[in-house]
């Protein structure tokens, strides 16, 4: 009994630590101390569950012995091996990381409800229910997030789509779902663990199904929807197991992930129905009108140079500078200009990079002070009147086809308003289109050059040529 009260304190602690964590998490100067919160919370919660032992029965004692001693196990080896990559990991598969750990989640929480399912007993229609579901939503994410994983890694290269293809996956949907009760109806039946296999069979391959034919381009919105299902998942199972850490670290990240699915199909102009329902990345499939213009290369030297003797300078970052990792090199190029008395600021969109806040972790990483990255909102009004717009990697977030270009598929889009700066330099390695398949109107504008190259070679030229002005 001592232990049964212990765990339940343990637990209320670890869901304060979870809900202190993440309100710290919602400002990048106090996000560091808040994932360590949480992660004490996590330990805490871990920790407890092993006191279980000491209120069983002798004749109980060996076969929980056998499964702690299975859980320390998985624990020094998951641990150990989270450890190692988290440490090695580049910038550039941070959203290949997340994805897959996140996947790991639901498929964690898929893997209780099996488990519960599989005792038999007599749970109770609404535990059952609950048991349920987490499994379904458990089941689509962890599946769905594998193949979010391997489309950000590369491995799938482009969407997977055929005729009819929402019709099927909504009929695969509902058999599960039959099957979902089916499991509820005839729990203490002969069918059980038939009905049990076909039902998570049936989740696995509605969440591979429901991911195959999304673009790339989405992925953000992706990762932040299974990101919900996740902690809604855990939540469900956390009440199943009447463990109120679980319940409310699954309620905290469910409701923090559903908020910014939300916020992130706003950005990019998407009801959640659409988000949740059509396919995703259809942008290639359409296109903008005729290009006026054509692209005016710059060297990056003379771009270097011009912005060392502006008065005021907004960087807007992108996956190109992730994936050249020149964040240090970009850093070092502000700390010059700031010397020369140059305003410079960061402005970043919602869905820039390859997952939510992906730049930001970005330009934390290089050290960049947080009072000078702007979120879109807060930097917008300022671009008309700004000298220079520094655009690095960053494409469909400054397309002005969103604002003016009804046959576009991202009209509607809200973007950074980068093309009202009074001059635009754009480092980009070739004149390819953004990850949509769109052209950028931006590029052929009076008042854009191209400085054409690797983000890191690009920026080491500009900061050799602003020093050389010093010397």
């Amino acid at each position: 009994m001592f232990a049964q009260h212990i765990m339940g304190l343990s637990g209320l602690l670890a869901a304060a630590l979870f809900i202190l964590g993440l309100k710290r998490m919602s400002s990048p100067a106090t996000a560091l101390i808040g994932i360590v919160l949480a992660g004490i919370g996590m330990v805490v919660a871990v920790a407890a569950s092993f006191l279980t032992i000491f209120d069983l029965p002798e004749t109980a004692r060996p076969y929980l012995t056998t499964n702690l001693t299975l859980a320390a196990v998985a624990l020094v080896i998951g641990g150990g091996w989270a450890w190692l990559r988290g440490r090695k990991v580049e910038m550039t598969a941070m959203p290949q990381m997340v994805a897959l750990y996140n996947g790991m989640g639901g498929g964690a929480a898929a893997a209780v409800a099996a488990v519960e399912l599989s005792a038999r007993g007599a749970p109770g229609a609404l535990i059952l229910a609950v048991t349920v579901a987490g499994a379904l939503i458990g089941s689509i994410s962890l599946t769905g997030s594998i193949i979010a994983w391997a489309k950000l890694d590369g491995k799938i290269d482009k969407p997977w789509r055929f005729g009819g293809q929402r019709i099927v996956n909504g009929l695969v949907f509902a058999a599960t779902v039959v099957l979902g009760i089916a499991v509820i109806v005839f729990f203490d039946g002969p069918l059980l663990p038939v009905l049990a296999v076909l039902f998570f069979l049936g989740a696995l391959a509605f969440g591979i199904m429901m991911t195959l034919p999304i673009g790339g381009a989405d992925m953000p919105v992706v990762i932040s929807l299974y990101n919900a299902f996740t902690g809604l998942a855990v939540g469900l199972e956390g009440y199943a197991l009447q463990n109120p850490a679980l319940m409310i670290a699954g309620m905290v990240v469910g409701s923090a992930g559903t908020l910014l699915t939300v916020l992130m199909a706003k950005a990019m102009n998407r009801s959640l129905a659409n988000v949740l329902f059509s396919n995703f990345g259809d942008a290639a499939a359409g296109g903008a009108g005729e290009v006026q213009g054509q692209m005016k290369a710059a060297d990056a030297s003379d771009a270097g140079i011009a912005m060392r003797y502006a008065s005021s300078v907004i960087i807007i970052p992108g996956y190109g500078l992730a994936v050249a990792q020149a964040q240090q090199k970009l850093y070092e190029f502000v700390k010059l200009l700031q010397a020369a008395g140059v305003d410079v600021k960061f402005a970043i969109h919602p869905v820039a990079g390859r997952m939510p806040g992906h730049m930001n972790v970005l330009l934390a990483e290089a050290g960049v002070p947080y009072d000078i990255i702007y979120d879109m909102e807060d930097i917008n009004a300022d671009f008309a009147n700004t000298d220079v717009a520094l655009v690095i990697g960053a494409n469909d977030v400054v397309n002005p086809a969103a604002r003016t270009d009804k046959t576009s598929p991202i009209y509607g889009m809200p973007i950074l308003n980068a093309d009202q700066a009074h001059q635009v330099y754009v480092i980009k390695r070739g004149q390819g289109k953004g990850y949509s398949g769109v052209e950028n109107l931006l590029f052929y504008e009076e008042n854009c050059n191209m400085v054409y190259g690797d983000a890191q070679a690009v920026l080491t030229r500009m900061v050799q040529a602003v020093k050389d002005l010093g010397a």
